[in-house]
């Protein structure tokens, strides 16, 4: 049967590191207490007695009322003897004080003292009546007079086994609450992150009317807003894709259409007649040409974004360039009266693919030529700059908002979803003319008024 309890999730890692944690606190707290309070105890004592010791000198009461505060408030006894004249005890009610009985270790220590010609002693000794440890501090003042310090020791066994026994239950307590809050824990993060989880595999399903919320914990809101852009963009891709494939099933279906009927006419009524089937053929070697340029940019462009196309760096005359391409659209001027404004240096020497950069211009003046106002003008400007020549191909059609601006080189983006026929190229122009000039590293971008046209632009090294 499999187990109910996932070893790797959230949850239970959360869980087991706490409990974890909370047993090793508890059994460094509890070594600390066995190995180190006798240490850190006896420590303390000393420092009371070498207080009191340190105080002597400079206390400003009388030394017999600072000595009886001291030895209540230390919990000490102190004998203060004066030459030639009787000891003085303080505090001699302290539990275990050696300096009231004749205890001949005691005894011997003073005489040690009386004898030498030290200041100070301090010895550690063992109280036989309690069998505890003591200490013993002698101290001889300038004008004679001695005064020794009895501090005991307390056993610390019985608050081992205290302890003990209180760690047990304080171990039973850490424990329980540390399930109780990792569990809350977990449950404050696993929960959102398993929504995220559930949506997100709707949405790679294709059902994008998932929204990821928000929590309160700042990287999943990451996580959501993340994945909420992955959505958008998701939606507008697919929104693309869709107007897409309508737009090449027009543009495919059109000229399919048209070979397929001037080829019936040819067959069946113009076959004999010399000069209506030449131009029953022109017909379908022109709607030929334009279904070859749609597969041609299709090609192109999948190329770009595959990474999968090279740039070769040639050195050329732009100007050259540009006019041989004004002169292929020509035809344009003597058939629907459009105005071609080309202004320039008489040459320009440059550094690019010269294939690549004829595809931009191309699809850009293909652009300004299906986008272009009333007058049927389009301009062509060729400036000189610090480090090379700005281009620029400006239309004087309807213009886009700055909002449109920004997608118009976006795959698939089309600012009028209506599909209209192309008087020349694909309706796939921008997004090459975007892959290529990325891919020369040249600067590019679009600047419209609406109402007044459009201008796109770009850069190109000399």
């Amino acid at each position: 049967m499999k187990s109910k309890i996932d070893k790797n999730s959230l949850m239970f890692k959360t869980m087991s590191t706490l409990v974890f944690f909370s047993i090793l606190i508890l059994l460094l707290l509890y070594m600390f207490q066995l190995l180190f309070s006798n240490f850190y105890y006896e420590n303390h004592k000393i420092k009371e007695v070498n207080n009191i010791a340190k105080n002597i000198d400079e206390n400003t009461e009388t030394l017999d009322t600072f000595l009886k505060k001291a030895s209540i408030e230390n919990d000490v006894c102190i004998e203060y003897l004066k030459p030639d004249s009787k000891p003085i005890l303080f505090n001699e009610n302290n539990k275990g004080c050696l300096l009231i009985n004749s205890n001949a270790k005691v005894a011997e220590l003073k005489e040690t003292m009386y004898s030498s010609n030290e200041n100070t002693i301090f010895y550690k000794i063992t109280n036989p009546v309690y069998n505890s440890k003591s200490f013993l501090y002698g101290k001889r003042l300038s004008n004679g007079t001695y005064i020794f310090i009895n501090s005991q020791l307390e056993s610390l066994d019985r608050a081992y086994i205290v302890l003990q026994s209180q760690l047990i239950y304080l171990l039973v307590i850490v424990i329980f609450l540390a399930i109780i809050i990792s569990f809350f824990v977990s449950d404050s993060i696993t929960h959102p992150i398993l929504e995220i989880t559930k949506k997100a595999k709707k949405m790679g399903e294709g059902k994008l009317n998932v929204e990821f919320a928000r929590s309160n914990i700042s990287e999943i809101d990451e996580l959501a807003e993340t994945l909420n852009f992955a959505k958008n963009e998701m939606i507008k891709t697919d929104d693309y894709r869709r107007d897409l494939m309508a737009n090449v099933g027009h543009d495919l279906k059109t000229p399919l259409t048209l070979i397929k009927s001037y080829a019936e006419m040819v067959r069946d009524i113009t076959y004999k007649d010399e000069d209506k089937r030449t131009a029953n053929l022109n017909v379908i070697i022109a709607e030929t040409d334009r279904l070859n340029a749609l597969v041609d940019d299709i090609l192109t462009l999948s190329k770009i974004e595959a990474n999968a196309d090279t740039v070769n760096l040639e050195n050329y005359d732009l100007i050259t360039q540009i006019k041989e391409i004004i002169e292929k659209f020509e035809i344009l001027s003597w058939t629907e009266n459009y105005h071609f404004i080309f202004t320039g240096p008489e040459n320009a020497e440059v550094r690019a693919d010269r294939s690549k950069i004829n595809q931009v211009i191309y699809n850009l003046l293909g652009n300004a030529i299906n986008y272009t106002g009333d007058d049927a003008t389009v301009y062509i400007n060729v400036s000189k700059k610090k480090e090379g020549y700005l281009i620029e191909i400006i239309d004087t059609g309807k213009g886009i908002d700055k909002e449109t601006a920004k997608h118009v080189w976006d795959r698939y983006y089309k600012t009028d979803k209506k599909h209209k026929r192309n008087k020349v190229g694909t309706g796939l122009g921008l997004s090459i003319v975007k892959g290529i000039l990325e891919s020369h590293g040249f600067e590019y971008g679009v600047k419209s008024t609406v109402g007044k046209g459009t201008n796109f632009y770009f850069t190109i090294k000399k």
